[in-house]
């Protein structure tokens, strides 16, 4: 990349994200290297562009004049080599996708397989997280793309793709095994193991809509291992249909009384400044 292109990117980063060391981290240079490049522009021009302080970094007013123009020179260049890397055929390319374990598991495979059909030269970074860690990544600039459930933030760009109806489950050979559906004040009464990472999940708000709290004995973001504590006869759980599919475990699972959804979809910080490979790649997310 040019080294010009560079600086610019540097500078903007340091400004969005308010720190050389997170700019750094979402741009994969050194934290000094971040720091020298703005510096270098700032010798080069002959203006100081941040304040830096203890609690991280602030424009200067000339700074502020001038981020608006370096912000566009740096979306121009992403679509020139977007171009050009259309007019090469997208030969190569990096697509680094944020995710969670059950779209990681059930809807990536078919897409990418789908897509690597067409590009083959194409790889990809996939990092696992939650909802928040995702939006984050995606904002910041770790991800090009993140799957997530709905609604996110204001300020990125949603793609809606599906509604994934949350379901009881249950051990084989449970009292609640034969009943056509289940309500969410019976799952209060037996031991709960509770899919749930930092704020409210919608599987809390299962129960929070009815003023419910279950008797959550077990609590954690992995999906499989809710699975095994179920079949274990270590209580009953709440959990989306996509991850229950080809379920590995003797488990039951049962439509709730009062339907629940989360609606999943993609989210990106600009779908006309992503890069080609990630805009060709969201052609195929009809394949999952």
């Amino acid at each position: 990349m040019d080294a010009a292109i560079q600086k610019y990117r540097a500078f903007v980063a340091t400004v969005e994200l308010g720190s050389f060391t997170k700019a750094a981290e979402a741009l994969s240079y050194s934290q000094s290297g971040v720091s020298r490049m703005v510096a270098d522009l700032e010798r080069e021009w002959k203006v100081a562009l941040l304040e830096r302080g203890r609690g991280g970094v602030r424009l200067t007013s000339e700074g502020t004049r001038l981020l608006p123009l370096v912000r566009r020179v740096c979306d121009e260049h992403a679509r020139l080599q977007a171009q050009v890397d259309d007019l090469n055929g997208l030969q190569s390319g990096l697509i680094r996708i944020g995710t969670f374990s059950s779209v990681a598991t059930h809807w990536l495979p078919n897409v990418i397989s789908a897509f690597q059909k067409d590009y083959p030269n194409i790889d990809y970074e996939l990092l696992l997280g939650d909802y928040a860690e995702i939006e984050e990544w995606v904002r910041e600039g770790r991800v090009d793309c993140g799957f997530l459930r709905l609604p996110a933030c204001a300020d990125l760009e949603v793609l809606p793709l599906d509604r994934d109806e949350l379901l009881a489950v249950l051990p084989e050979g449970h009292r609640l095994v034969s009943r056509a559906s289940v309500s969410a004040a019976e799952l209060c009464e037996e031991p709960f193991m509770l899919l749930e990472k930092g704020d409210s999940t919608a599987v809390s708000e299962v129960f929070e809509r009815d003023g419910l709290v279950p008797r959550a004995h077990f609590t954690t973001w992995d999906d499989y291992a809710i699975m095994a504590m179920v079949e274990s006869g270590l209580g009953v759980s709440v959990l989306p249909e996509l991850i229950l599919r080809r379920a590995p475990y003797r488990i039951v699972a049962k439509p709730l009384d009062e339907p629940v959804f989360r609606a999943i979809g993609l989210v990106l910080r600009s779908r006309e400044a992503a890069s080609l490979a990630t805009q060709r790649f969201l052609e195929y997310l009809d394949c999952r």
